[in-house]
């Protein structure tokens, strides 16, 4: 009985962390109903490292695929990219990105992590946003870490349409659509036409 529990607590951990990679050991034992050190050997057992290294690591394969956009360029981290199909970043609100007066996160931030984020995605040499339509929806203060996840929803010709969402602690507080254009086929069909 004992060992079936287990199996089933080892699939469930295994799928919630590829939901959501950043959970703590914390939420897990929480959402899992058991205790956090029940989860500390299960990760163990399973071979699954610590949020931290989890994090680096993730960080580290996804800066290597990034094509559209210069590294640096990217608004927050980076830390899982599968081109023309998904990626995810996180960002932590500073008191410098707060408007003085209500303490707000300027909303430039969240577009720049959220665009730069739909740029990334795209597997070209280079790409710009023809169209961005973004909904605030809840404020963002200081001290927030925010988590943006891409994904590609489907693909005209030299067209990506890409849904972003921003969430803090599980709850949406931004999302947008883009349309990215990859300008490496313009540029080739250009030459074509040309010869």
């Amino acid at each position: 009985m004992n060992s079936s529990k287990k199996l089933i607590r080892h699939k469930s951990l295994k799928k919630l962390l590829r939901e959501n990679p950043f959970s703590t050991d914390e939420q897990l034992a929480q959402l899992l109903n058991v205790s956090v050190q029940t989860i500390r050997l299960d990760r163990v057992a399973l071979g699954i490292p610590e949020l931290r290294a989890r994090t680096r690591t993730m960080a580290e394969e996804a800066q290597t695929k990034v094509r559209a956009i210069d590294k640096k360029d990217i608004v927050g981290e980076l830390l899982d990219l599968e081109l023309n199909k998904a990626g995810i970043s996180t960002l932590k609100i500073s008191a410098d990105m707060v408007l003085d007066k209500t303490g707000v996160a300027r909303g430039y931030y969240m577009f720049a992590m959220a665009n730069t984020l739909a740029l990334a995605v795209v597997d070209a040499e280079l790409a710009l946003t023809a169209v961005g339509n973004v909904k605030y929806k809840v404020p963002v203060s200081a001290g927030a870490v925010l988590v943006a996840k891409a994904v590609v929803t489907h693909r005209r010709l030299d067209k990506y349409y890409i849904f972003v969402s921003i969430k803090s602690n599980n709850e949406e507080v931004f999302r947008a659509k883009f349309i990215i254009v990859s300008l490496d086929n313009r540029d080739k069909h250009e030459r074509e036409q040309e010869a």
